[in-house]
């Protein structure tokens, strides 16, 4: 009887926690064992998928996905690992696989060391080689728990990175030393704050003087660009986040933080009780007068502002500033007239200039009272058109949104079928190669170079009949756009003033340019964006 020919695909890991546990597992020694193995049996390495450093508590590792795509996609029929634990420590999610999706999609699958093999229906140990396999993870996981609780109250640094003003200690990473030059910025923030400044106040101040902000100081050090975007300034949440620091007093405060659970890796913020703090663990960079001088002014200037809890502004979350995209912020302005009465004003800027000062962006100020009538009237224009000649505006709002001429859509439809056509080829094609293959009338070099053209033509047709498809589903959405705006529209044809539930229907966004000056007049420009049409006019000029 002629034995099967298989497409292996063979699958390593290695995780940190193994390392630590000094296991015989290193990413050589699997792929040496596994690939022995297969040339023993006469198959076919497809290809080896690593996860190097990735826990096996979940499978949200890109070796095993893609593995698990190929095997899907049938180019894989058979994945060997070294053990059961080498797939995942996670009962059911391994489980999940072993028992319903292998199955389902024909991929034979083997735990070398394990004796499990599907093949065989005498796998019943493999269920209870799954379970200890998460009770090993979850054990390992309070280990190095009790193990980071025991350091942090013993004093020693845990973090990844060292508070901006200090530096690890190159003889012992667990130590904390000062960094002056960025010490001596860290005195100049308590400094000013001493002297009354807010936080937004201090953040432009060391914009304006060209300071480096604590990520981009950091990657600077290390002699590489920084990689996380941000606007490469200082803001005001930086600032709080360094005056509330008790590391500058020279007190280690840990265990902040923590994971969900073993299984998960979302953050969570632990209650103050559970925090670990131990007192002078390292060279203080201020002096405790400076301190307690800043939390008693905390006390006194950052007071909550009393407003209707739950109660959002008109425009809260739709104003976006036009120059820099950030979206801004809500204030109430008190003012007192002379015959004594206090009159309100609620008035936007931006969120940007409010972190980081005018180095980041302006003020872009703007009051609610004009921009409502703005709003208002623009959305009464559209009423009126519905009202006066509601097909007419169907028809300039569809030839907005339709860029795409009718040409070009029936060139797409042309195409989308002769690529559907070819791609329908291809899987025929491989079919009949593969039976070839399997009965020896294709040597296995042609197979190879005559399977890589097949797949790489395959991939290059999807992405290209992807974006027609696209193209076409976008024509068909437009149309529909069209009719939810003007369906949306209708419900406010006696509209006499804004309400928020009305404004989150009708607009997805506004934006709000700089008042400038010309020619002796005062002006800006504001674009609303339609929910459904995006912007559908020229910028407002007011």
């Amino acid at each position: 009887m002629q034995q099967q020919s298989y497409s292996v695909g063979i699958y390593v890991r290695l995780s940190k926690d193994d390392e630590r546990a000094g296991e015989s597992v290193s990413i050589e020694n699997q792929k040496l064992m596994l690939r022995k193995y297969v040339m023993e049996q006469g198959w076919d390495e497809v290809g080896c998928y690593v996860d190097d450093g990735y826990s096996g508590t979940n499978l949200e590792r890109p070796g095993i996905q893609r593995l698990l795509e190929d095997a899907k996609d049938g180019r894989v029929n058979l994945i060997l690992v070294k053990d059961m634990s080498r797939l995942g420590r996670n009962y059911i999610e391994v489980g999940r696989l072993t028992d319903y999706v292998f199955p389902m999609i024909g991929c034979r699958f083997i735990a070398l060391n394990d004796g499990v093999d599907s093949i065989h229906s005498d796998n019943d140990i493999a269920p209870f080689r799954n379970l200890f396999n998460e009770f090993h993870s979850r054990d390992t996981s309070k280990k190095i728990k009790a193990v980071k609780q025991a350091c942090a109250k013993s004093g020693m640094f845990l973090g990844c990175y060292a508070p901006y003003g200090y530096k690890k200690d190159a003889d012992d990473k667990h130590k904390l030393i000062i960094d002056e030059p960025a010490a001596e910025v860290v005195r100049k923030i308590f400094a000013l704050r001493c002297k009354g400044l807010g936080f937004r106040k201090i953040a432009g101040l060391l914009n304006d003087e060209g300071i480096l902000n604590p990520k981009d100081y950091y990657y600077q050090g290390i002699g590489r660009p920084n990689p996380i975007y941000s606007n490469h300034l200082w803001n005001d949440v930086t600032i709080r986040v360094i005056i509330r620091n008790e590391a500058y007093i020279g007190h280690m405060v840990q265990n902040k933080t923590g994971k969900l659970s073993y299984k998960s890796k979302k953050c969570i913020d632990k209650p103050r009780e559970e925090w670990i703090k131990v007192e002078g663990t390292h060279e203080p960079v201020i002096d405790m007068d400076t301190w307690n001088l800043c939390v008693q002014l905390d006390q006194k200037l950052d007071k909550p502002r009393s407003t209707k809890k739950g109660a959002p502004s008109l425009f809260g979350g739709l104003i976006r500033c036009m120059d820099c995209g950030f979206m801004m912020r809500c204030n109430n302005e008190s003012r007192t007239k002379k015959d004594g009465t206090v009159s309100t004003y609620v008035s936007y800027f931006c969120g940007n200039y409010a972190r980081s000062g005018r180095s980041a962006c302006s003020a872009h100020i703007i009051y609610q009272q004009p921009l409502e009538e703005l709003v208002l009237e623009d959305i009464r224009r559209y009423t009126g058109r519905i009202l006066e000649d509601e097909d007419g505006l169907r028809q300039e709002l569809k030839a907005l949104k339709d860029k795409d001429s009718a040409a070009r859509q029936k060139a797409d439809r042309q195409q989308q079928r002769a690529l559907q056509a070819r791609l329908n080829d291809l899987e025929r094609l491989t079919r009949s190669l593969y039976e070839d293959k399997v009965l020896g009338n294709v040597p296995q070099a042609v197979f190879k170079n005559l399977m890589q053209g097949y797949e790489q033509e395959r991939q290059e047709k999807a992405v290209a009949l992807e974006e027609t498809e696209r193209r076409l589903a976008e024509s068909a959405q437009n149309d529909h756009d069209v009719e939810s705006f003007l369906a949306a529209v209708k419900k406010y044809v006696a509209l006499e003033s804004l309400d928020r539930e009305m404004l989150l229907e009708l607009v997805d966004f506004v934006e709000v340019g700089e008042r400038l000056e010309g020619e002796g007049k005062k002006y800006r420009d504001i674009m609303i964006h339609y929910q459904f049409m995006g912007a559908i006019d020229s910028p407002i000029n007011t």
